[in-house]
């Protein structure tokens, strides 16, 4: 991204997180008078250990020299978790390990021992993604509960973007707000990582451009990892099925992501979905 949204991005970050914050989870007293919901500034200020003026300028994207024991004071203070500081780093300080554009780095391919265990997990529907979101790997049980991503051409295979246009996920999750929400966590974690791709710029404006509900969610959207969610699907053959969402990262040369959606066993889904995947697919 340009050192201009860099900043922006960081300024929005920094309102999104003392917003978030009461005075009262911050040790402090309530007061009166508050127009805005969380901390004030010098609040924040004060709790990191900073001039009000200093962390007022950090907050409005001004281009100021910023170190790291400053950072980690106002990651403290505003009790980000070890995932947000991560992202607080890589947009201040602009030198985080994985700023090489996306373009230098090696094509993703999935290893043959990674293949493996796709096919080996048969009754948990799973994905391998990239770092822009996009799906390079899925197994049979994923193309019977999503759809058949072999049938989308590879530029279509992102998963944020499959997730705004078709209506397949649309209608499969019964609460697709919470479904995109934790995909865009993981997104906005490797934003922040991958500050210099300017791939990213541009596919969140095209995403803003065409989905309104993209924007808003994306202005609200956590930073996460590797979030941990569970999730109820209605699938048009099998119905209600309930799945535990695991996140991995796929350590090696390829910085790859495992998603892998587990059923839940107090529910029937395992046995749907042994059945689903004995008939053709619907998609």
């Amino acid at each position: 991204m340009s050192n201009q949204t860099r900043l922006q991005a960081l300024s929005d970050f920094l309102k999104s997180r003392r917003a978030a914050i009461s005075p009262a989870a911050a040790g402090l007293p309530e007061g009166t008078r508050r127009r805005t919901p969380g901390l004030r500034r010098e609040e924040v200020a004060q709790l990191a250990g900073v001039s009000s003026t200093w962390y007022t300028w950090l907050e409005q994207g001004r281009d100021i020299k910023v170190s790291a024991s400053v950072l980690d004071c106002i990651a403290s203070a505003l009790q980000l978790t070890k995932d947000e500081r991560s992202y607080l780093f890589a947009l201040a300080l602009e030198n985080g390990p994985g700023n090489m554009p996306f373009e230098q780095v090696e094509v993703s391919v999935i290893s043959p021992p990674l293949q493996k265990i796709l096919q080996e997990l048969t009754t948990c529907p799973t994905l391998i993604s990239d770092r822009r979101c996009g799906i390079v790997g899925w197994n049979e049980a994923a193309a019977h509960v999503f759809l058949d991503f072999a049938s989308l051409p590879q530029e279509e295979r992102n998963m944020i973007r499959l997730l705004f246009e078709r209506k397949e996920f649309q209608r499969l999750a019964v609460n697709w707000e919470q479904f995109v929400r934790g995909y865009l966590a993981i997104f906005r974690a490797y934003y922040g990582q991958y500050v210099e791709d300017h791939w990213y710029d541009d596919f969140i404006a095209e995403m803003k451009g065409k989905h309104p509900a993209f924007q808003a969610l994306w202005e609200e959207s956590q930073v996460s990892s590797a979030p941990d969610v569970v999730l109820e699907f209605r699938h048009a053959k099998a119905g209600k099925m309930l799945f535990h969402l695991t996140s991995l990262q796929v350590h090696g040369s390829t910085d790859l992501r495992c998603s892998i959606y587990t059923p839940a066993g107090a529910s029937n889904t395992e046995a749907k979905l042994k059945q689903l995947i004995g008939q053709p697919s619907i998609h």
